[in-house]
């Protein structure tokens, strides 16, 4: 028996020793003379040390939003679905430090000392772009109820680096406010068209020109509406950003003498936040100073 063990294990020992060798010689076989077509590829890895913003744009959403009859000016439902989207891709890519978003675009903030996909930014537009686009369309029903989304929608990306605290600040004070200026005129514009009963190109010609001050005073003097009233969200934009939050559940406990108990528990995680606030001034950035990293690297 001792002897018949003996060779068993010597057959198992040449049989693992076989199964190496077969699978040293798949290895060497997989590298083929066509290899070498990855030669083409293109270094596209991020500078070290700056921040890498992606930002998604909709594709031609003057139409997407016309065919699904998107209220005007402002869309609570696409606003919201583009922020469940926009948290989405957060929750999957932690990297992510802020996102800012307004309309139909979005903007996602990498922390400078991120190793995500090595960099690479052509993996991080594609992942970001992806992931947005499918919760899009899978979140859509939740935002729109039984309005069939007619065609898959599409959004384009862009990466840009910034490599310094301010110039990053300075790109979220741009989209902030560009969405400032957007949507002052949009209010005006869809006001005169839907309560001033003027043609949108009898609307278009009465803007043109116009100042901040002159619009303003337009939907006060003429409709008795005070712009500063409008919704935080419209006029500011979302931003998402991550903050530690405590959450507190109930658990039932078996005690040995006192049977079934029930038990608040706090516990205490991170999670994405939405906030409709200024980002142009110090106030928030004093608020949340774990979004920037030190610029002395």
């Amino acid at each position: 028996m001792l002897r018949l063990l003996s060779v068993n294990f010597r057959g198992l020992t040449e049989h693992k020793t076989l199964l190496s060798l077969n699978f040293s010689t798949s290895s060497v076989m997989a590298k083929s003379k066509f290899e070498y077509v990855r030669n083409f590829e293109l270094d596209d890895t991020c500078l070290r040390n700056c921040y890498v913003v992606v930002r998604l744009d909709g594709r031609n959403f003057h139409k997407f939003s016309e065919q699904h009859n998107f209220m005007k000016p402002n869309d609570n439902r696409a606003l919201g679905l583009m922020s469940h989207s926009a948290r989405s891709v957060m929750e999957e890519l932690e990297d992510i430090t802020i996102a800012y978003g307004q309309s139909d675009e979005f903007s996602f903030v990498f922390k400078r000392s991120t190793t995500w996909f090595k960099r690479r930014a052509s993996k991080l537009m594609t992942h970001v772009t992806s992931q947005f686009s499918s919760s899009f369309v899978y979140y859509w029903k939740e935002y729109f109820g039984e309005q069939p989304l007619r065609y898959p929608p599409s959004f384009d990306g862009r990466v840009v680096l910034y490599p310094s605290n301010r110039n990053l600040r300075d790109y979220l004070s741009w989209r902030q406010a560009d969405c400032h200026i957007n949507n002052l005129y949009n209010t005006t514009f869809w006001t005169l068209v839907q309560k001033g009963g003027l043609s949108t190109t009898q609307a278009e010609e009465r803007l043109g020109g116009t100042q901040a001050a002159e619009k303003n005073e337009i939907l006060f003097s003429e409709f008795n509406i005070n712009y500063n009233n409008e919704s935080p969200m419209y006029k500011k934009g979302t931003t998402l950003i991550w903050e530690k939050v405590n959450e507190t559940t109930t658990k039932r406990i078996k005690q040995p003498d006192e049977g079934e108990t029930e038990m608040n528990v706090t516990r205490t995680r991170k999670k994405v936040t939405s906030h409709s606030c200024d980002i142009i001034g110090d106030q928030f950035w004093e608020e949340h100073p774990d979004i920037l990293e030190s610029d002395q690297c």
